[in-house]
């Protein structure tokens, strides 16, 4: 039987952290309605219904709670459950004003905050609908409301203490809007940020498909004229021109060679771009695999390249040809201004294969520093430079993976590529 995967989720931007905002100010809340009621009662002697008005705040302070053991394991929060957080604000500040006079309580204006607050976090209709409950809930508790037993202290001159309340009130709802629009402004320019480092991150993908098929199409084009040149080398061997002269036999041979090497390039091209001319993944070893491609650049080089290999306890892998020639293109590059040391650090750490490439070469500009990753960023001044490192950047990162680029204390390049073993796992 099939069973219908669920759709994740998608939750409106940075709902996460506006959600973590509403649970600042209701701690805020909290925190101001026991200091409110302890002075009313306790420094102006009015007298409250104390258990109904020290309900709401641990009520609110469990939510609270609830909301924090919940939200590590939360993406964000949907429209429905932002209303739902502001309607029981506005519920609770309802319930304290009806227990405390209504509308001729000052802090009534407290109302305003809410609205605001629901015009910045939801959508127009939404917010309409705490502007709406919000009025409905004021017009009620001017009707409906216990009303205040004051002092005989109080009672001469009320509008005095409604005067010293609307100040306090207006200090409050002036210091949490600054408090709120500044955190909700942080929040969109990081949510802003975010979404072009996405956009930067598909138009890199998108460079990185046509590049593909441009290789691919140059690779297949290659495969034929070298197919050619492997037949007739071939033929060359069992000619009488060529079996008495050993000195062309041996060029032959470095004809046939080279070949084979252009062959296994184009392969490689072909396997990086989705392609395959017929060879199956090789399944090695963490170990092996390091010390293959070392030594081939060892060799390669004259001896320039050289591998500490810290591995420890080796694993099983996939050899990715894409993975492999990204190195190459690194190692590659840091020959390129240390053609006489190159040093290969290879370890496990955490279930990660870590590669570090030093070279004692002039290290990396600042502007390079900040610019290295992108298609075209390079020192090199020539046409199309700067592609090495970029595929670098792109293939680690869809092994999931990260590429991490300095400059050595002691001068160099320092070029650590991290790479989840279960990315490469046999």
């Amino acid at each position: 039987m099939n069973v219908a995967q669920r759709a994740p989720m998608i939750y409106p931007a940075a709902s996460a952290r506006n959600m973590a905002l509403l649970v600042q100010l209701r701690w805020i809340a909290v925190v101001g309605q026991l200091v409110t009621i302890w002075f009313a009662s306790h420094e102006l002697g009015i007298a409250l219904p104390l258990p109904q008005l020290v309900a709401i705040p641990t009520l609110l302070a469990l939510v609270n709670v609830a909301t924090h053991v919940m939200g590590p394991e939360r993406e964000g929060f949907s429209y429905v459950e932002l209303i739902g957080a502001l309607m029981l604000d506005v519920g609770a500040l309802t319930w304290q004003l009806y227990l405390t006079g209504g509308t001729t309580n000052p802090f009534t204006f407290l109302f305003l905050l809410q609205i605001v607050i629901g015009a910045i976090l939801l959508p127009p209709n939404w917010s309409w609908v705490i502007a709406a409950i919000s009025v409905l809930c004021v017009a009620l508790l001017a009707w409906v409301q216990v009303p205040l037993a004051l002092p005989p202290a109080l009672q001469s001159d009320p509008l005095r203490l409604y005067l010293a309340g609307s100040y306090l009130c207006f200090f409050l709802i002036a210091v949490l809007l600054v408090f709120f629009v500044i955190s909700i402004d942080r929040n969109r320019r990081q949510s802003d940020a975010a979404l072009a480092q996405l956009r930067q991150r598909a138009a890199e993908e998108d460079h990185i498909v046509r590049m593909g098929l441009l290789a691919s199409g140059a690779a297949h084009e290659l495969g034929t004229p070298m197919a050619t040149m492997s037949v007739l080398v071939r033929d060359w061997f069992a000619h009488p021109a060529f079996v008495t002269a050993p000195d062309l036999v041996e060029e032959l041979h470095e004809m046939e060679t080279e070949l084979a090497r252009c062959k296994a390039i184009v392969s490689g091209i072909l396997m990086s771009a989705g392609e395959a001319r017929g060879e199956n993944p090789v399944v090695t070893t963490a170990n092996t695999f390091v010390r293959d491609f070392a030594s081939e650049w060892n060799e390669r080089s004259n001896g320039a390249v050289t591998l500490i290999n810290n591995i420890a306890q080796d694993v099983p892998i996939v050899s990715d040809p894409a993975l492999r020639q990204v190195i190459g293109n690194v190692i590659d590059n840091a020959l390129e201004v240390s053609p006489h040391h190159v040093a290969v650090i290879a370890d496990i750490e955490n279930d990660m294969l870590v590669l570090t490439f030093r070279d004692r070469g002039p290290g990396f500009s600042n502007d390079m520093l900040a610019r290295i990753g992108r298609p075209y960023a390079s020192t090199k001044g020539r046409p199309g430079g700067g592609l090495g490192l970029f595929l670098v950047f792109n293939v680690v990162r869809k092994l999931g993976g990260e590429v991490a680029v300095r400059n050595n204390a002691d001068g160099g390049a320092h070029v650590r590529l991290t790479i989840p073993v279960k990315a490469m796992a046999a």
